[in-house]
This record gives C-alpha cells, structure tokens and sequence, in this order.
C-alpha cells in the first residue's frame, strides 16, 4: 500500500519543473501519503566548500510557528540557574546526576543547555553528545547563563541548522498538520537566517538548490531565484 501511496504522491509532481514557494508547499502537504503526520523537510544546497574554516554556515533560529512537536530539553545547571531552567519547564536538571544518567545510556530528550560552568561536566559525556548533535554550543545559544529564555525558546521551537560535509543544509521545519501557509512562513525564517549567514568567502551562486519533502513523500523543486529574493527581503 505505501508503494501505491507514494506512487499516487509522485504522479501530483513534475521533477524537472521548480515550482514557486506557494505551490512547493501546497503541494507537499497534499503529496505527503503516510497515515501519521509527516515531518515536512528542506534540503538546501550552498555554493560554499564546507573543508574551508571560513565558509562554514551554521546558526539557530526560533521559528514563527514551532516544530509541531514536544522538544524535551535537559539543562546541566546548580544553584539558583538550575531553578531558573526549571522554571522555565526544562524536562531535566542536573548536573554530575545527568552526566551518570546518560553514561548509563539514558537519551530521552531532544536538546541540551549548559550555563558555561558546566561546560567541564559536560566534557565527560561529549563523546555520547556529539555525534548526536546534542552537544551545548555557545554559537548556537545552548551554552549561556541564560538558560530561561534558552529553554523557553528551545520549548516554543528553535532550529539548529548546519551546513554539512556536501555543501547542503538539512532540516526539519514543521509537521504535516500544520498546514502550508505556516510551514512557509517557518521556510521564509530559515532562508532569511541562511541568507544572513552567507560566508564572505563563498563565491558564485550562494544558493544552488532547494528541495521539500515529507517523510514518506517525494520531493518537490523550489525555483531558486524567487527563494533568493525573498530570502533576502526576509534577511533585511
């Protein structure tokens, strides 16, 4: 039956046609054939060399209408900012109790926050943390004394975004059931920040492609011209 399902979804589109950020998100969320709700993907590739330390792209982003989902956020804290993360609704705090916990293998959140005293407990578990892209970075807000506005944002649906060894930037912006008008108003925030972040060292066409897609579903061409502008429009 998925077969079938996604069959059905590939026949709705033309692969060799770029079709406009409207119709590229319309289209997703009618084309997406799974039962569940499908997490709605972009796919975007730079004109940037990832091997240069100066063209890296990487940043964070909160997102006007969230991921659609629950993001479970731990927060290593003591003393008064480990009630301030509380407060604030982190799903766990600790300290060298969290270390143990996830040394016994425990991984049962999506996001972690660190104030930067913490950062030498953290150390312990990076080996665990880092290849699973859950390691606290101050470049990406989860390594601040701050750690209240750092969960609530993290809470309300903030985006990490990287550039990987390819050139292209993956990312999840949102669930099927959120509708196409907020995915796209969650895809413009994405492409202003990526458009903010644009290496001074890259060279030629910065954007090269976009792609969308569901979990199960095929994907869609983005005319790049138009996403370029209204990246821009949305960077200024």
């Amino acid at each position: 039956m998925a077969g079938k399902k996604f069959k059905a979804a590939l026949a709705k589109v033309d692969s060799k046609k770029a079709y406009t950020i409207t119709d590229a998100f319309s289209m997703v969320v009618q084309a997406a054939p799974a039962k569940f709700d499908e997490t709605i993907d972009v796919a975007l590739r730079l004109g940037v060399d990832p091997k240069q330390s100066d063209q890296q792209v990487r940043g964070a982003i909160a997102l006007p209408n969230g991921l659609g989902k629950t993001v479970r956020v731990i927060v290593f804290a003591k003393g008064p900012k480990e009630a301030e993360a509380k407060a604030a609704g982190a799903d766990y705090v600790g300290a060298d109790d969290l270390v143990e916990k996830i040394q016994g293998g425990w991984l049962d959140f999506d996001k972690a926050i660190a104030t930067p005293d913490m950062m030498g407990t953290v150390s312990k578990v990076a080996k665990i943390l880092g290849p699973r892209g859950l390691m606290p970075n101050p470049k990406i807000g989860t390594v601040t004394m701050a750690v209240g506005d750092a969960v609530t944002a993290e809470k309300k649906g903030k985006l990490d975004f990287r550039v990987d060894k390819a050139g292209i930037i993956h990312a999840g912006i949102g669930k099927k059931s959120m509708g196409s008008e907020k995915l796209q108003e969650n895809f413009m925030a994405l492409l202003g920040a990526l458009v903010k972040a644009k290496p001074s060292a890259s060279k030629g066409q910065y954007l090269r492609s976009i792609t969308v897609s569901s979990t199960m579903g095929p994907g869609i061409g983005m005319d790049v011209n138009e996403a370029l502008a209204s990246g821009s429009k949305t960077a200024n």
